[in-house]
Protein backbone atom coordinates (compact mmCIF):
# COMPACT_ATOMS: atom_id res chain seq x y z
CA UNK A 1 0.00 0.00 0.00
CA UNK A 2 1.28 3.47 -0.88
CA UNK A 3 1.63 5.75 2.14
CA UNK A 4 3.14 8.85 0.51
CA UNK A 5 1.71 10.89 -2.34
CA UNK A 6 3.84 13.59 -3.91
CA UNK A 7 2.56 16.97 -5.07
CA UNK A 8 4.33 19.47 -7.29
CA UNK A 9 3.47 22.33 -4.94
CA UNK A 10 6.15 24.65 -3.64
CA UNK A 11 3.78 25.70 -0.88
CA UNK A 12 0.22 25.31 0.33
CA UNK A 13 -1.83 28.39 1.19
CA UNK A 14 -4.61 27.84 3.73
CA UNK A 15 -7.65 30.14 3.51
CA UNK A 16 -10.26 30.14 6.27
CA UNK A 17 -13.61 29.04 4.82
CA UNK A 18 -15.60 30.44 7.75
CA UNK A 19 -14.10 33.93 7.31
CA UNK A 20 -14.80 33.77 3.57
CA UNK A 21 -18.44 32.88 4.19
CA UNK A 22 -18.90 35.77 6.62
CA UNK A 23 -17.56 38.26 4.07
CA UNK A 24 -19.62 36.71 1.23
CA UNK A 25 -17.19 37.39 -1.62
CA UNK A 26 -15.35 40.67 -1.92
CA UNK A 27 -12.46 39.50 -4.10
CA UNK A 28 -11.73 39.05 -7.79
CA UNK A 29 -12.22 41.40 -10.71
CA UNK A 30 -15.91 41.99 -9.94
CA UNK A 31 -15.56 41.72 -6.16
CA UNK A 32 -17.95 38.77 -5.88
CA UNK A 33 -15.65 35.75 -5.42
CA UNK A 34 -14.31 34.08 -2.27
CA UNK A 35 -10.60 34.74 -1.69
CA UNK A 36 -9.41 31.19 -2.44
CA UNK A 37 -11.19 31.06 -5.80
CA UNK A 38 -10.08 34.58 -6.77
CA UNK A 39 -6.45 33.84 -5.88
CA UNK A 40 -6.41 30.59 -7.87
CA UNK A 41 -7.91 32.31 -10.90
CA UNK A 42 -5.66 35.38 -10.61
CA UNK A 43 -2.51 33.24 -10.50
CA UNK A 44 -3.82 30.78 -13.14
CA UNK A 45 -2.90 27.81 -10.95
CA UNK A 46 -3.49 24.34 -12.36
CA UNK A 47 -5.99 22.14 -10.58
CA UNK A 48 -5.05 19.54 -8.02
CA UNK A 49 -1.50 18.39 -7.44
CA UNK A 50 -0.31 19.63 -10.85
CA UNK A 51 -0.20 23.30 -9.87
CA UNK A 52 2.84 25.23 -8.65
CA UNK A 53 1.06 25.94 -5.37
CA UNK A 54 -2.05 24.79 -3.61
CA UNK A 55 -4.70 27.20 -2.38
CA UNK A 56 -6.93 25.29 0.02
CA UNK A 57 -10.00 26.36 1.94
CA UNK A 58 -9.92 24.92 5.44
CA UNK A 59 -12.41 25.09 8.28
CA UNK A 60 -12.02 27.73 10.98
CA UNK A 61 -8.44 28.74 11.77
CA UNK A 62 -9.55 30.28 15.08
CA UNK A 63 -8.64 33.94 14.51
CA UNK A 64 -12.06 35.19 13.28
CA UNK A 65 -11.26 38.83 12.35
CA UNK A 66 -14.15 41.17 11.60
CA UNK A 67 -14.29 42.07 7.93
CA UNK A 68 -11.23 40.05 6.85
CA UNK A 69 -10.15 36.54 5.84
CA UNK A 70 -7.36 34.67 7.64
CA UNK A 71 -4.68 33.29 5.31
CA UNK A 72 -1.66 31.11 6.18
CA UNK A 73 1.27 30.21 3.98
CA UNK A 74 2.14 26.61 4.88
CA UNK A 75 5.84 27.20 4.15
CA UNK A 76 6.00 30.23 6.48
CA UNK A 77 3.36 29.39 9.06
CA UNK A 78 4.65 31.73 11.78
CA UNK A 79 3.02 34.75 10.11
CA UNK A 80 -0.69 34.76 9.35
CA UNK A 81 -2.31 37.39 7.16
CA UNK A 82 -5.68 39.10 7.63
CA UNK A 83 -6.89 40.04 4.16
CA UNK A 84 -9.61 42.66 3.70
CA UNK A 85 -12.07 42.56 0.77
CA UNK A 86 -10.78 44.31 -2.33
CA UNK A 87 -7.13 43.63 -1.45
CA UNK A 88 -4.58 43.69 -4.27
CA UNK A 89 -4.11 40.03 -5.24
CA UNK A 90 -0.66 40.67 -6.78
CA UNK A 91 0.56 42.14 -3.50
CA UNK A 92 -1.03 39.30 -1.52
CA UNK A 93 0.60 36.68 -3.79
CA UNK A 94 3.96 38.41 -3.27
CA UNK A 95 3.54 38.41 0.51
CA UNK A 96 2.64 34.70 0.39
CA UNK A 97 5.68 33.94 -1.75
CA UNK A 98 3.60 32.73 -4.69
CA UNK A 99 5.18 35.22 -7.09
CA UNK A 100 8.40 37.20 -6.92
CA UNK A 101 7.78 40.63 -5.45
CA UNK A 102 8.62 43.51 -7.74
CA UNK A 103 11.66 45.49 -6.57
CA UNK A 104 10.91 48.91 -5.10
CA UNK A 105 11.63 51.75 -7.53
Amino acid sequence: MKTVVRSNWKTAVLVCRKCSKKIDGGFGSKGNQPLAKALKKHLALKKGRKGDAGVLEVSCLGICPKGAVTVVNGAASRHWLLVRPGADLDQLAGELGLIASAPAA
